[in-house]
């Protein structure tokens, strides 16, 4: 029995081994019980358990690396129930990201974490009610628990919950009604409740409660409401309140900045002309509109005009009395368009080859006539013409497209067809009812049919030669024509993002600054990695059609990795697509895996990696899209992006009394040390965690006012980090060269291999510079010196004690002049000459810190 004890004793000493360093009862020593007790094994390549645990990969630990507050564990197959005295036990923990595992249920004392500013639990398997103790987190800042198997009623504590501005409970089993507290929580910018099963109605005051929410997202629940209930949510942009009980007319909810607007599958009504989309309201933002399943009377409104913008159109299945087509070709950017069930009369317009980008086309269920026009449409993959009076042959241009089509129907009509290379399955499913006025008959009833009548062997042996010259010629004729095609470089400009994508590849795109080629043979071929939706079937053509063909127009920005396209993918997805256009010296599975590995690094303030596409040699970035711009563009007044449609000479920003920034419109964003302080320490805390919470750390090598965003909240987001790593060795020499004005000493070609973290602290000194003096690295004018940089300048102020002159004069009374002074002389130590000399970001941080504003969270 001693012996027992004594080899159990071993056993257990040997497990525990690897977290033997973690002295007890300390925050490194909670961690490593919380990943071994999940299932994380001890070998694992992420971790070096012998190592103090704020060099972890996903700790990130403060200035004295005594306590854990942020911890990622995103992704690492964590299953079971968290148990309890682990991270419940994380005192000063504000953020916790366990996205993307196996997780079963959350621990007691998880809800005494009252320094929590940001908790992910989505995508995992947590079952059971959400307990009161929410309201505990009195900081929480963004809750998502979206994807679980969540039950009950959504606890009234949460109007507890007052800092909150992003909530998401999506995908769950909530029930009864929204909680009334919810409209205590007046910061939301972000609520997305679909796909529940609540109901009952919205609480009183809620579309006036939330000043400053832009995405509401109530899709898939049974809740009661009426127009009134959103008609004041001013700054909302996004408005999914799709398969609900909403009554009312479609005019109380539709408001001027919207981009997306999806109100289908409810009960609203009235007459569709009453909807007036003129010259009072400016529908330049709109690119999503779907208001299918309605009750909707009238004429098909002709008034969209100012729609210029718009991609996805659905009107379908309303009650609209009968009319002619609309005049659709006025959306030159269309995508998508649904009008089925829409009492269409009359023929299909010869316009609709106007609309290049087209994608889906649904007239089926109408009273159309006339013949199926000539379609030049090279980007229509889904078309229905199903359930109509249509008559005459299907274009021999239709007939070529069919085979790379995702879809199409042409059943019910009174069409005649002539194509025996169609399956007998085909001609079931989509040309159902078709007639046969041609030698080789479509309908398979009627060749069934002539058949049983006719067994003369002289009949059937004209009518096989017949069918084997048919198929001789039809076969000659796509063999001319795919030849043709082969060789043939596909150009976007002017036409469409798919050219028979099947056999036209590769694909050419220009920019300003280059040329960029996808050697992509087939559009649909070639996915597109989602990560948080990795059930959605997104190929390369989805990318394509996003991006409308990556038009110039719908550029945002051109820097060393590439240009940066802004798009939505199906489901209204909003994305920024990075192009690497350098190429890249790794394989496709060692590039997946680092984007993989990218995709599972998650901060406050980092732009999330949303996915990824490998098209032939080009890497393709997926980013969430940052609505409110990068901070060069902002602190030098550029416009948002290359080309957008945006108008930011009517957009300011102003401070209100709880440290927010409310959007009320233009001079004004970064007219505070405060908020300008916040960008600062927000960069510097990205930075941090990328050379500190990360093994191996990842060096930026591109840090600049361009790569920092402003997300939803105006929060600070760094984005392009580890990008240099997709490259392999395929970038060296662009990245020595460094951006001008941010290149540190060491950036030299030859010393491009030693490259460590202080490379990255030379370029945010610079950032640090530029926010403070408003100055741009080089080629603005510096007093007392010529052809200076920005760095020279101010570190020469520094050396004679004039730091206070470099000071910009937009925020000069807008704080303390003694922090201000203390900021720039931070910037001093990070741009030393010998990296050695220059600070970790850690203790930059640390220092910032120490200067921060009253008031600054």
């Amino acid at each position: 029995m001693g012996f027992n004890f004594f080899a159990s004793l071993l056993v257990l000493s040997l497990l525990l081994k690897p977290f033997a360093c973690q002295q007890p009862n300390t925050d490194g020593f909670y961690v490593s019980q919380f990943l071994q007790k999940m299932g994380l094994s001890s070998s694992s390549s992420l971790y070096n358990f012998s190592a103090p645990v704020c060099s972890w990969s996903g700790v990130f630990c403060d200035s004295e690396n005594e306590y854990v507050i942020h911890l990622v564990a995103s992704g690492l197959e964590l299953s079971g129930s968290i148990p309890d005295t682990t991270i419940g036990k994380l005192t000063k923990l504000q953020s916790l990201d366990l996205s993307n595992n196996k997780i079963t249920g959350l621990p007691s004392d998880l809800w005494s974490l009252g320094s929590l500013k940001n908790l992910n639990l989505s995508h995992n398997q947590i079952s059971g009610s959400l307990p009161n103790n929410i309201g505990n987190f009195g900081l929480l800042e963004s809750f998502d628990i979206s994807s679980n198997n969540f039950s009950g009623e959504i606890p009234a504590d949460i109007s507890s919950l007052t800092s909150l501005r992003v909530l998401r409970l999506s995908q769950n089993g909530f029930e009864m009604g929204i909680p009334s507290g919810i409209v205590g929580c007046q910061s939301l910018v972000e609520i997305d409740l679909s796909s529940n099963r609540l109901n009952g109605s919205l609480p009183d005051s809620f579309g006036a409660a939330f000043t400053k929410l832009k995405s509401l997202n109530l899709a898939g629940n049974e809740i009661h409401g009426r127009d009134s209930d959103l008609s004041e949510m001013k700054s909302i942009t996004s408005l999914n309140i799709s398969g609900n009980l909403f009554k009312g007319s479609v005019m109380g909810v539709l408001m001027e900045l919207l981009e997306v607007i999806d109100l289908s599958k409810n009960q609203f009504e009235g007459h569709i002309s009453q909807v007036q989309f003129n010259a009072s309201y400016n529908w330049s933002h709109l690119v999503y509109l779907d208001l299918s399943e309605n009750q909707l009377g009238g004429e098909l409104f002709h008034n969209l005009t100012e729609a210029q913008n718009l991609k996805h159109l659905n009107l379908a299945h309303n009650r609209f009395t009968r009319h002619a087509f609309p005049s659709v070709e006025m959306f030159p950017s269309l995508e998508y368009l649904n009008l089925s069930k829409t009492s269409l009369t009359g023929q299909i317009p010869d316009e609709l080859s106007q609309l290049s980008s087209l994608s889906t086309l649904d007239l089926s269920e109408n009273h159309l006539i006339g013949q199926i026009p000539f379609l030049s449409l090279e980007s229509l993959q889904v078309l229905d013409v199903s359930l109509n009076n249509l008559s005459g042959e299907v274009p021999v241009s239709l007939l070529e497209k069919l085979p790379w089509m995702k879809r199409f129907n042409f059943s019910y009509n009174n069409l005649t067809l002539c194509a025996s290379e169609i399956s007998t399955e085909t001609l079931k499913k989509s040309f159902f009812g078709a007639s046969n006025s041609c030698p080789i008959a479509a309908n398979p009833a009627l060749l069934r049919s002539q058949a049983a009548k006719d067994n003369h062997k002289g009949l059937k042996l004209a009518l096989a030669l017949a069918l084997s010259m048919v198929c001789l010629l039809v076969g000659l004729l796509f063999l001319a024509v795919g030849c043709r095609r082969k060789t043939r470089m596909w150009e976007v400009k002017p036409t469409s993002y798919k050219d028979e994508q099947t056999i036209s590849g590769p694909f050419s795109f220009q920019t300003d600054s280059t040329t960029w080629v996808a050697d992509v043979k087939q559009a649909t071929s070639v996915l597109v990695v989602i990560f948080e939706k990795p059930l959605l079937n997104f190929t390369f053509a989805d990318l394509l059609s996003a991006t409308s063909n990556f038009d110039r127009g719908t550029l945002l920005a051109e820097g060393k990795f590439g240009p940066v396209y802004r798009g939505f993918l199906p489901g209204g997805i909003h994305v920024a697509v990075k192009v690497l256009v350098h190429g890249s010296t790794l394989t496709d599975q060692e590039a997946a895996r680092e984007f993989e590995y990218l995709g599972r690094i998650k901060h406050p303030n980092l732009v999330p990696l949303t996915g990824y596409c490998l098209a032939g040699e080009q890497r393709i970035a997926i980013y969430d899209y940052m609505e409110n711009g990068n901070l060069q563009n902002l602190l030098h007044d550029l416009p948002l992006g290359v080309q957008t449609t945006e108008d930011w000479s009517t957009d300011t920003w102003e401070e209100d009394d709880n440290n927010g920034i409310q959007h009320v419109g233009s001079e004004g964003l970064l007219t505070s040390w405060r908020f300008r302080h916040k960008i600062a320490l927000g960069a510097a805390r990205a930075l941090a965690f990328l050379h500190h919470g990360c093994s191996p750390p990842i060096i930026h090598r591109d840090v600049k006012a361009s790569s920092v965003y402003l997300d939803y909240n105006l929060e600070p987001r760094l984005s392009d980090f580890g990008l240099a790593k997709i490259f392999g060795s395929g970038l060296d020499e662009e990245i020595s060269l460094g951006s001008p004005g941010y290149v540190p000493p060491e950036f030299t070609q030859a010393e491009c291999d030693s490259l460590t973290p202080k490379s990255d602290v030379y370029c945010f000194g610079v950032v640090l510079f530029e926010l403070i003096t408003g100055k741009k690295p080089s080629g603005d004018d510096y007093p007392e010196e010529k052809e200076a940089t920005l760095v020279s300048w101010v570190r020469g102020l520094v050396r004679k004690n004039k730091v206070s002159s470099a000071i910009d004069p937009k925020i000069r009374d807008t704080g303390r002049d003694d922090q201000m002074e203390e900021a720039l002389k931070i910037g001093y130590l990070c741009t030393a000459d010998l990296p050695s000399k220059r600070p970790s970001m850690q203790q930059i941080v640390g220092l910032l810190k120490d200067i921060e504003p009253a008031g600054n969270q």
